[in-house]
């Protein structure tokens, strides 16, 4: 069974750092891309983050782009989202997911992603 589990969210000051984790369990990351995506109240789920099923190519949204790094570490099947200079506009629950792709390559859209994990809560407010 292909599973996602989100970890890492919580409460941080504006300015702070918090890095996500994305662990996957029943599939390989070495066949899937792996997505971030956020969603805040009101608003339409937004895809800030991915990267390939290599590791060698990835995408970052304008609005996290120069703050937000995404790796994998594929010894521990995990996909992590480290977020600097948090804003108080990035509060969004965030949620990782899994497309499969044949080719080394990412999509920073929903559409296509079969798995999702719950999603984890982060809120950055002072």
């Amino acid at each position: 069974q292909l599973q996602l589990v989100e970890s890492g969210g919580g409460l941080v000051q504006p300015g702070g750092s918090l890095r996500l984790s994305c662990a996957v369990s029943g599939f390989t990351l070495d066949y899937y891309a792996i997505g971030w995506f956020r969603q805040a109240p009101g608003k339409e789920r937004e895809g800030i983050s991915c990267i390939s099923r290599s590791g060698g190519r990835s995408y970052y949204a304008d609005s996290v782009k120069g703050r937000f790094t995404i790796s994998r570490d594929p010894a521990k099947n995990t996909v992590y989202l480290q977020m600097n200079s948090l804003k108080p506009e990035d509060t969004a629950v965030y949620y990782c997911a899994a497309r499969t792709e044949t080719s080394d390559y990412c999509s920073g859209r929903p559409a296509g992603y079969d798995y999702w994990g719950q999603g984890t809560q982060v809120t950055v407010s002072s």
